[in-house]
Order: structure tokens, then sequence, then C-alpha cells
């Protein structure tokens, strides 16, 4: 088994006490189970920039901000600090996404560490006790794919209400566990308020799901999921346990009956405080 060299690392510090085995490589880590303070779990180990076959394009990275400008200058200017910076960026931003999602209630790994390109986390497991499958070498009955993709697009929802779109969701980073499908990989997460992207990666994802699953029940196919989560995360009316329905229309009339009464509320309060003010212009 060969061993990355950041991994042998954290097994001489005694952060992880044993190697396991590797579970799988990817286009931007390889992940391997371990053992670390006596439990089973798993470590994804960041490739090099150079090694790694997903880049990271201007779609993912605006709006990210490493909160220090000199960093951010350097990281802008392309220079050899900043290029360092921006791949600790790119690594750490992986773990930050986890832990406002996982505190969310978004279906995730539990990260436990982040420890110099290698991430500690959950072990997600399958129905065998195993590490769970990847939801492509998955088959479902018609009726199991209307559920389960409907349970994945309402882990979309919470996630977008907790201000992230994965950004490059598909059944090959979702896991088959026995407590439903869970959501992995993460470095390209984006921010749905700040990245100008976001709508069109949103509906990307859906699409890249929702194509999937089509295999079993063909009338997702009609479906707009997508766009409906989209509209009403954009108008303030998506809830992590809103009702969806993968129509549009559906969509618009939620979005405008609340317009209608915050409007309403609106009107109130401010019929209240000229009545308030009123009363107060009365006394002596």
């Amino acid at each position: 088994m060969l061993i990355p060299d950041r991994l042998r690392e954290l097994l001489d510090d005694g952060i992880i006490q044993e190697i396991l085995r590797p579970l799988k490589s990817g286009k931007e880590a390889a992940v391997f189970v371990v053992v670390a303070d006596g439990a089973t779990v798993a470590a994804k180990v960041y490739k090099q920039a150079d090694k790694r076959n997903f880049r990271q394009r201007a779609d993912y990275t605006e709006g990210r901000n490493t909160g220090d400008s000199r960093e951010q200058r350097a990281i802008s200017n392309g220079s050899k600090f900043g290029k360092a910076r921006s791949e600790a960026a790119w690594q750490d931003s992986e773990a930050a996404a986890m832990r406002v999602l996982h505190a969310a209630g978004v279906r995730i790994p539990k990260p436990l560490a982040n420890c110099d390109g290698v991430l500690l986390m959950e072990l997600v497991r399958g129905a065998d006790g195993g590490p769970a499958p990847q939801l492509g070498a998955s088959r479902f009955t018609r009726d199991q794919a209307l559920r389960v993709h409907y349970d994945i697009m309402q882990q979309i929802a919470r996630m977008l209400c907790a201000g992230y779109v994965h950004a490059d969701l598909s059944e090959f980073n979702i896991l088959d566990a026995v407590e439903g499908a869970v959501i992995i990989d993460l470095p390209q997460a984006v921010d749905a308020a700040r990245n100008n992207n976001a709508k069109r990666l949103l509906v990307r994802d859906v699409a890249s799901i929702t194509r999937f699953f089509s295999r079993f029940a063909p009338e997702l196919q009609r479906s707009a999921y997508g766009e409906e989560l989209w509209l009403m995360h954009q108008h303030g009316s998506l809830r992590p346990d809103s009702k969806l329905t993968g129509r549009v229309q559906a969509a618009r009339g939620v979005v405008d009956a609340q317009i209608v009464l915050r409007a309403i509320e609106d009107a109130k309060r401010d019929a209240a405080k000229r009545e308030e003010i009123k009363r107060a212009r009365a006394k002596p």
C-alpha cells in the first residue's frame, strides 16, 4: 500500500494510530480508512495542484476570502506565496463548509480534524456495516428512486438555507448509507450569496442528480427542482423543511403569497407606528 507523505506524518506524530487500507482515489484527493483516537474514520488526503484533475476555476473560488488582505492580494497576483495560500485555502474550504453544513443538519460526514492537507472525518457506513458505496452503484425501483431523489432535493435545500451550493454534485459523490443518502466532496462548494455562478451551479447539480434517477423514474425528467429551489431561495421563502414540488409555477405561487403577507405585515407595523406617534403627540 502506497502511503502519502502527509498521511505518514500524521502516523509518525501519533494523530492517527493505524492506516488500515485505501478506500478510493478521486480527482482531487485519495481517501484512506484509518484509526484515530481508537475509532475507525476516513482520512481524505488532498493531491497537490499539479497532480489534481479538478482545477480551482474562478467559477468556484469567486466570493471566497481568506480574511487577510495581504494574502488575498498575493492570491490575486499569483505569486509563489499566493499560490501556496490559494492551495491551502482550497483545502481548508471543505472543512469550513462541512462544519457549517453538519451544524445545519445536512447529511454529510461529520468533520473531525483538518491537519495540513488531510481531512479526518466520520467513516460513512452502508447497510452491510462496511464503507458506504457510491449512489451510482445502486439500483432502484421507481418508488425508491422518487423517494431518494426527493430526499436529496431536501438535502440540497438544507445546504442552500445554510448558504452553500455543492457545485459538483452527481451520483458519484453521494453515498448510499444506512441512514440515507450522504453528500460528500465539498472543496468546490460555493457561497450562494457571494458567487455569481451559484444559480447556474445549483441548477446543474439538480439536473445531474435528476438525470441519474430518471433512469428509474422517467417522470422526473419533467421536474424543475433546481429552478424552484433558487426562486424560493432568492425570495427568502426557502426553509430546510420546505415542501418542494418540482414545479416552478407552484413555487411562484408560494413566493407571491409570502410577498403579499410580508407587505401586509409591513403595512400593519407602519400603521401601528403612526398610531403610536399620533398618541404621543396628542398627550398634553
